[in-house]
């Protein structure tokens, strides 16, 4: 009597339960669907985890429950609402969705920094007002701009930036001085001392310890007093506070943030009114397409996870982001 062959089981985090990723269906496992409130029962068993709800902490409570657990693939490319102690110190292969944002987000930036060279929100205010006011702006060649994280998506951002005529600069864990993409690449623990030089400053590094709250009142008083502060990253990587004082006493020119400490951004949050400010509801990444798009990376990952071939996009755990070979970030 031949004994049917038990195929693998994926547990996938959404955040309902019928909001499930596309594309699936041909992959040779059992997908085990569920929201938060019933990701403990789907573990039980499972050798894998899709988080399809990449922002969602269930995880830490059902920890106990994933007994046969190999895999956790986030669909996010920031790993810093996932990772907690036992995790980390866990055999658990955690991969997550490095190179699919990095393209959108270099877009966002770009027309982040041409429309504050622009003056776009006073054109809409203008345009709202029914006022005929001729202006002078400014011209994005030869601005300058240094990009805080020197990864995937930083790295894409500065060549987009230079292909668009301005002078960038990365800021990483090390220094460096012939850096392919961004030329010269500074210590972000000293960006007190190197934000003086540049016009726009866009924050593109994970979220760890370091990077936690390095956008500081020092930071701030330090830039250039029509300064241009750009947030893709995490919110609590500037401190909010500061960066509403710096806004309101116009110490700084202006500021794009897509990302904050407390998401959605409360309503009656006083960065919604401070001036000259663009605010974003976490989306500058979220081009047409791209849940197809994360699906098929994960799907590619199932197919290695099956052959035993090495997956894709493995973090390290300590550092939480995917490690490159000769990397500054």
């Amino acid at each position: 009597m031949t004994v049917p062959r038990t195929r693998p089981v994926i547990a996938v985090l959404c955040e309902k339960a019928t909001d499930r990723p596309p594309g699936l269906d041909d992959l040779d496992v059992d997908f085990r669907f569920c929201a938060a409130d019933g990701l403990a029962d789907a573990l039980r068993g499972a050798r894998a985890l899709l988080l399809w709800d990449f922002f969602s902490k269930a995880l830490r409570d059902a920890w106990s429950h994933a007994d046969q657990l190999e895999w956790i693939h986030i669909t996010a490319a920031g790993v810093d609402t996932l990772l907690f102690d036992e995790l980390r110190n866990s055999d658990v292969v955690v991969t997550n969705a490095r190179g699919v944002f990095d393209r959108p987000l270099a877009e966002y930036v770009l027309g982040a920094v041409i429309a504050y060279a622009k003056d776009s929100l006073t054109s809409y205010d203008l345009q709202r007002r029914h006022e005929w006011r001729h202006r002078e702006t400014r011209s994005v060649t030869g601005a300058t701009a240094l990009v805080v994280g020197t990864g995937g998506i930083g790295r894409e951002i500065a060549r987009l930036l230079r292909a668009a005529g301005m002078v960038v600069r990365g800021a990483g864990r090390r220094a460096a001085s012939d850096d392919p993409d961004f030329g010269e690449v500074v210590e972000s623990a000293n960006l007190a001392r190197e934000v003086g030089w540049c016009d726009h400053l866009i924050l593109a590094a994970p979220l760890t310890p370091q990077t936690r709250g390095l956008v500081n009142k020092e930071v701030l008083a330090a830039m250039k007093p029509d300064a241009h502060l750009v947030n893709i990253a995490r919110g609590p990587m500037v401190d909010e506070s500061a960066l509403l004082a710096a806004l309101t006493q116009r110490r700084i020119g202006g500021a794009t943030l897509d990302v904050f400490e407390t998401e959605p951004l409360p309503a009656d949050h006083p960065l919604w009114d401070a001036p000259n400010v663009t605010i974003t509801a976490h989306m500058s990444a979220d081009v047409v397409g791209w849940r197809e798009t994360l699906a098929e990376q994960f799907a590619t990952n199932v197919r290695r996870w099956l052959a035993g071939q090495p997956l894709l996009n493995v973090v390290d755990k300590q550092l939480g982001y995917v490690a490159r070979t000769g990397a500054t970030a």
